[in-house]
């Protein structure tokens, strides 16, 4: 191991099993379902282990970070996006959710418990790259989800789950959607997300009454019907909605 900056690089996978426990605390990691929106579907970012099955984009804590802060770092290296809504859900701990981890030595062979997040980003924004462990990182649409490691597969659900439970009490498309909108287009990333249908006329109602929404002059483009208008998130507003909270029913 040796550091580059303040960064620790680990000069292969023998080094990282035999000294990782001098950066990162043991027993203790982070895992991450990054949702996007593209094309009218809800995706998620998966990694592939090298010569393994995929997985969930996740890391560990080192010790002297916060368990926020490595979530935001860990990320950062999968989106390279520093600015992203990011929110822990829920912690893993079942004795028998790594049942298929083989036998080793060493600490990372270990009983870990898991600290799930769910992070919301931009599709276009993303480019995701593969870490030391993987030889992939792709999206993939949220109904056509490969088979995953451990319990990857029950992090990414209660990630989903946690996610339309939220839709709830907060916004949400300032980090799904592309700068300026359509209503319709909202309305598709709601319904998606809660993969069921939303009245037109209430849905436009209540994303107003939240008063997060400017309606800009504009209108989309490239439309066989009435163009509709395009908005854009008030994001000092947005920003209020997210930490006070708010109440909506479709």
């Amino acid at each position: 191991m040796r550091k580059s900056g303040s960064t620790e690089v680990f000069t292969s996978l023998d080094d990282f099993y035999q000294r990782g426990d001098q950066v990162y605390l043991p027993h203790l990691s982070v895992d991450c379902a990054i949702f996007g929106f593209h094309e009218n579907q809800l995706r998620v970012l998966l990694l592939k282990w090298k010569g393994g099955k995929w997985c969930l984009p996740g890391g560990f804590i080192k010790h002297k970070e916060s368990v926020d802060t490595a979530a935001h770092r860990i990320l950062q290296e999968r989106t390279g996006l520093t600015d992203l809504y990011l929110k822990q859900f829920y912690v893993f701990g079942d004795p028998k959710r790594e049942k298929e981890k083989k036998n080793s030595p060493h600490w990372i062979g270990k009983r870990f418990i898991s600290i799930g997040y769910y992070a919301l980003v931009e599709f276009s924004k993303v480019q995701p790259h593969p870490d030391v462990f993987s030889e992939a990182c792709e999206w993939f649409d949220i109904d056509e989800v490969p088979g995953l490691i451990y319990d990857h597969k029950a992090i990414m659900m209660k990630a989903l789950e946690a996610l339309r439970f939220d839709l709830n009490d907060h916004p949400v498309g300032l980090n799904l959607l592309p700068k300026k909108f359509t209503m319709p287009e909202l309305q598709r990333l709601y319904e998606t997300i809660l993969g069921e249908s939303i009245d037109r006329r209430n849905f436009q109602k209540h994303m107003l009454s939240m008063d997060i929404l400017i309606r800009l002059e504009e209108r989309k483009t490239g439309g066989a019907h009435k163009a509709p208008y395009l908005y854009q998130f008030d994001k000092r507003k947005y920003m209020l909605a997210l930490r006070q909270g708010l109440k909506l029913g479709w």
